[in-house]
């Protein structure tokens, strides 16, 4: 049976995700790789995260790539300054590129060695942009962050999956999955505990890996979805990025 890796949250961290991925998964191209978004910000080397998972696909490894609320925050940071360059001449930040750059995305453009977001090589945002909202699997839904069960239709609400922080899973809506999610940075018990819960309708894998002066968090986790099997990768990249 081909095994379904889960690998959350990565912000940058482009040695450390390819540590756990060729050290620890060491996956053959039968196996499922399924990441579920914010590869970018935070970390010192968003471009590289970038081009390890598309060149993943390229070699023809089963890759599914979700997107996060980091990579839209980008996509509108993108957009808002080349409508501002064309309109001004000059260099203005607007809101979403000051929004993004709260959330990391200065170390971002530094790894792509640019000044402003419209200098971003356009076939990175293409790749952004062409990400699903989900995946469905036999037993399980993976999402960024989460689902709105406060509606009719969970699968509707594309910004809740990518910027929900909580919410009471309703199984009945999801065909009675469960689901495997990032987004919220939880500790590495918490984690483990949540992985071993039998009953758990969720699961967060989500460590917080640039928060490395935290007890308890960065790591990068991944989770086999048949066997619940986990590995855990300590951050090897050298994190600057101090959140509020």
């Amino acid at each position: 049976m081909e095994k379904i890796w889960v690998i959350p949250d990565t912000h940058g961290c482009s040695e450390t995700l390819k540590t756990l991925i060729f050290q620890q998964i060491n996956p053959d191209k039968k196996d499922h790789l399924v990441f579920l978004g914010d590869y970018i910000d935070r970390g010192p080397d968003s471009k590289g995260v970038l081009d390890f998972i598309m060149n993943l696909e390229e070699q023809g490894y089963h890759v599914a790539a979700l997107t996060g609320n980091h990579e839209s925050i980008c996509i509108k940071a993108f957009e808002e300054s080349q409508k501002l360059k064309h309109q001004t001449g000059y260099k203005h930040l607007g809101r979403y590129q000051q929004h993004w750059s709260g959330l990391g995305g200065i170390q971002t453009l530094k790894s792509f060695q640019v000044e402003e977001p419209s200098d971003i090589p356009e076939e990175y945002i293409d790749w952004m942009r062409s990400r699903d909202y989900y995946l469905e699997l036999d037993d399980f839904f993976a999402v960024h962050a989460g689902f709105n069960f406060d509606i009719e239709d969970p699968l509707s609400d594309t910004e809740s999956m990518i910027w929900i922080r909580n919410f009471i899973t309703k199984h009945e809506m999801i065909k009675g999955k469960r689901i495997v999610h990032g987004h919220n940075p939880s500790t590495i018990e918490t984690i483990k505990e949540n992985i071993e819960d039998k009953h758990a309708l969720s699961i967060n894998l989500d460590n917080g890996i640039y928060l490395t002066g935290f007890p308890g968090y960065g790591n990068l986790v991944s989770l086999e979805l048949n066997t619940l099997e986990y590995k855990i990768q300590k951050v090897v990249d050298k994190v600057n990025y101090f959140p509020d």
